[in-house]
């Protein structure tokens, strides 16, 4: 009779011990869904996972502990900082964000469409009257200090900038006004109708162009070279914060009429005081301020 029980409780014995072991295992995955980690693996994890921070170097030191022999490097302090500078800068968004862009779309589209024929007109024009090229494309500085072409209409002679140093060189008072404003009232390397687009700033209408590019902006401070850049001094981050414009506080205020650190203080004092309003004022602004030819190169 024992042998008849017995035999008859190893089965359920076997039933119980496989339902535990599926509860375990069911409560293992159960475990791993719900994000917790499952005990029997926790100390073989907790162990890799050591093994793996004794093997990495503290990034947060003040310096690493350079050895060129396994060939690791040393990591300075001004270097993290650097480099975490440099990020938070590439996220950085230009002055304005959207709102502004999508005034600069809705603005540049719209003067695209209507001036497009006096845009093939001129290009036309130049072809037919110098021969060279129609555009003159220049490197300069943009929103975080990116580099970007900008485009013009060329308005000079192709060599301009082997007449500009010869120019410079047999004219001191010359060459003083060029150091003081980056520009010339009587300059000889302008041909005729490169003077003529300069007084009405057509010269400029290909920016047009830029500003769908996302390169600048319709408002802003004028987009300057490399070199000109340090002329801002410590006004220079301010610049940077924003797309340069194809108009702005210093052109409807006097432009070649007024001296650079006067249009700096402009520069500065637009990106400081931005709005849309003023965007919009400015804009406006703009179309009395271009026909005072006197105020133009």
């Amino acid at each position: 009779m024992s042998n008849v029980i017995e035999s008859n409780l190893r089965p359920c014995e076997d039933l119980a011990i496989e339902d535990l072991a599926m509860e375990d295992w069911a409560n293992e995955d159960w475990a791993i869904l719900v994000g917790a980690r499952p005990a029997a693996t926790l100390p073989l994890r907790l162990e890799s996972s050591a093994a793996a921070t004794s093997n990495t170097p503290d990034l947060s030191s003040p310096q690493l502990n350079a050895s060129h022999d396994n060939g690791t490097v040393s990591l300075e302090p001004d270097m993290q900082t650097a480099s975490i500078e440099d990020a938070r800068g590439d996220r950085r968004q230009p002055l304005g964000g959207w709102a502004k862009r999508l005034l600069d779309l809705m603005v540049a589209s719209t003067a695209l469409i209507l001036a497009g024929p006096i845009l093939v007109l001129i290009a036309l024009l130049i072809k037919a009257t110098t021969g060279g090229p129609v555009l003159f494309v220049h490197r300069r500085i943009g929103f975080n200090g990116k580099a970007f072409d900008c485009y013009k209409f060329r308005t000079m002679v192709p060599n301009a900038e082997e007449v500009l140093e010869r120019h410079l060189s047999c004219n001191p008072q010359a060459a003083q006004e060029w150091a003081a404003n980056q520009k010339l009232k009587c300059d000889p390397r302008i041909l005729f109708l490169g003077s003529m687009l300069r007084k009405s700033s057509l010269d400029e209408l290909p920016q047009l162009f830029n500003i769908l590019r996302g390169d600048m902006s319709c408002v802003g401070p004028r987009p300057v070279v490399a070199d000109e850049l340090y002329r801002y001094g410590a006004a220079s981050h301010e610049y940077l914060k924003t797309r340069p414009g194809l108009t702005g506080l210093w052109q409807i205020n006097g432009r070649n009429m007024t001296e650079y650190s006067h249009r700096v203080l402009l520069d500065t004092q637009y990106v400081r005081t931005w709005s849309l309003r003023r965007d919009l004022s400015i804009l406006m602004r703009t179309i009395p301020a271009i026909m005072k030819f006197d105020q133009t190169s």
